[in-house]
């Protein structure tokens, strides 16, 4: 049997913040862990300016969905890109439609020249 002890309700506490949220219970990193947790989930950290009114708008609208707001703005930068791309792809193929159905009109030279 195990001799450990475990504290009633840890789960609701760990995710409600009472246990382990206090800075003498932090710690920094390691580099090497953070390059390689980054790695193992694809991730990569970058700095970016936004504005403050944007900031503040992103963490409301987090709240709301009960997220953070960092992965909030990683969702809606995936949502903008795949968007984005669908549009970029469905011009070209629209392009490349109008391209087959209406051929460029080509400038034809006469073959003959009026005598004058």
């Amino acid at each position: 049997m195990d001799s450990m002890k475990t504290i009633k309700g840890t789960e609701d506490a760990w995710d409600k913040g009472p246990l382990g949220t206090e800075e003498q219970f932090t710690q920094k990193a390691h580099a090497e862990a953070e390059s390689s947790l980054d790695a193992s989930l694809g991730m990569q950290m970058i700095s970016i300016r936004l504005p403050i009114e944007l900031i503040a708008d992103l963490k409301k609208i987090a709240i709301a969905h009960h997220i953070g707001y960092q992965p909030l703005m990683r969702d809606a930068l995936t949502r903008f890109a795949t968007a984005e791309f669908k549009r970029i792809a469905t011009e070209a193929i629209n392009q490349k439609a109008n391209e087959v159905t209406q051929p460029q009109k080509t400038k034809h030279s006469p073959r003959h020249k009026e005598a004058a």
